[in-house]
């Protein structure tokens, strides 16, 4: 009787491991990269990456502790300002970045063994990791130079975060595609998301808005965002307002739709742009 000629059926799983480790080294490979062009070449590197909040929120301190006594909530201006500028700062950055993953990584894109979920990964990876810890240094610095009269709630601080990296993920994944496939929409996004700057409870908080004002404001996610993350800082501020279903269902909803579209036409993106 001759030798079967069928598979063995360990060669799928094989198989399949191979193609995971290619894809961990492809993510790997586009970190690295990623992490010695964005930061590594210029000039102070991720010194810079905290400089930014740290000026902003001074900036605002200063405006506004001239005509304020106080903040809306607690009696700090910097750790107020931190928790509404940091989660925001947070998003634009981590979102933009992934927009960008297919143009950005587009030469590498051509070898079949990077895909674009590794392109999007690297970007998203190192972003995440870059905020965190301007987070850290912004925060433990602000903790540690005023008296805030906060009492951080690590696991309501950590939640803030997995809300703000989804949602980041999901604008950033949907406008990798609507960005590449139509490059004016570029421009139309860095305009549309100009007030978001003014509309996301960063100078205020929500419950001081008058109706009908706030039922419209709410379904700003970035709201539900900062609100989380001062319920974070301020145990006794409540945030009733705060709709984690409504985030993470927005982000991860963005996410499938933008994948969807670039799985099946992010070849022919490459090679028309």
């Amino acid at each position: 009787m001759s030798q079967s000629t069928f598979p063995s059926p360990q060669q799928p799983r094989i198989t399949a491991s191979r193609l995971r480790f290619a894809s961990l080294r492809s993510v790997l490979a586009l970190v690295l990269r990623e992490m010695s062009t964005t930061h590594g070449r210029s000039p102070g590197g991720y010194v810079w990456a905290v400089l930014e909040p740290v000026a902003a929120i001074t900036l605002l301190t200063l405006i506004f502790s001239v005509g304020f006594k106080s903040p809306s909530i607690g009696v700090n201006f910097p750790i107020f300002y931190a928790t509404g500028m940091i989660p925001f700062s947070v998003f634009m950055d981590i979102s933009s970045k992934v927009a960008g993953s297919l143009m950005f990584s587009k030469a590498l894109l051509a070898y079949p063994k990077v895909t674009f979920v590794d392109a999007i990964l690297g970007r998203l990876i190192v972003a995440t990791m870059t905020q965190l810890m301007v987070s850290y240094v912004v925060f433990v610095g602000i903790l540690m130079a005023f008296d805030t009269r906060t009492a951080p709630v690590l696991p309501v601080i950590a939640t803030t975060y997995a809300m703000v990296v989804v949602l980041a993920l999901g604008v950033g994944t949907l406008n990798c595609f609507l960005m590449t496939t139509f490059p004016v929409w570029q421009r139309v996004w860095s305009v549309l998301t100009r007030p978001l700057f003014i509309i996301s409870c960063i100078f205020f908080v929500f419950d001081t808005i008058p109706h009908p004002y706030r039922d419209y404001l709410w379904f700003n996610p970035l709201v539900h965002v900062v609100g989380y993350m001062r319920h974070g800082f301020y145990p006794s501020y409540d945030a009733p307002y705060v709709s984690l279903l409504y985030v993470f269902g927005l982000g991860l909803g963005m996410m499938v739709i933008g994948l969807v579209f670039l799985r099946h036409y992010h070849r022919d993106l490459l090679n028309g742009s």
